[in-house]
């Protein structure tokens, strides 16, 4: 595995915050690899109304202010596809 660090929410206290990686060896392309914050049961219930949860995924939340990061991410994953 090969994580590549894009950025932790920028409004972090530095422990407990939401970031976002690229695997850019991940099989059988890049993948995006997010950390937040556990969503609570209602939120669960209402993303489980388009697409069921099996029990390897979890529903997350992150702030909005991490969406730079996130388009940045976005941008090295598909990069890394490119090079392969």
């Amino acid at each position: 595995m090969a994580l590549r660090f894009i950025g932790i929410d920028p409004d972090t206290d530095q422990e407990h915050c939401p970031a976002v990686w690229v695997d850019v060896n991940a099989e059988p392309e890049p993948h995006l690899v997010v950390q937040g914050w556990l969503a609570d049961e209602a939120t669960r219930a209402e993303c489980s109304k388009n697409s069921p949860k099996p029990d390897t995924e979890a529903v997350i939340r992150i702030p909005a202010r991490m969406v730079p990061l996130i388009r940045e991410a976005c941008d090295a994953t598909e990069r890394a596809a490119e090079l392969r």
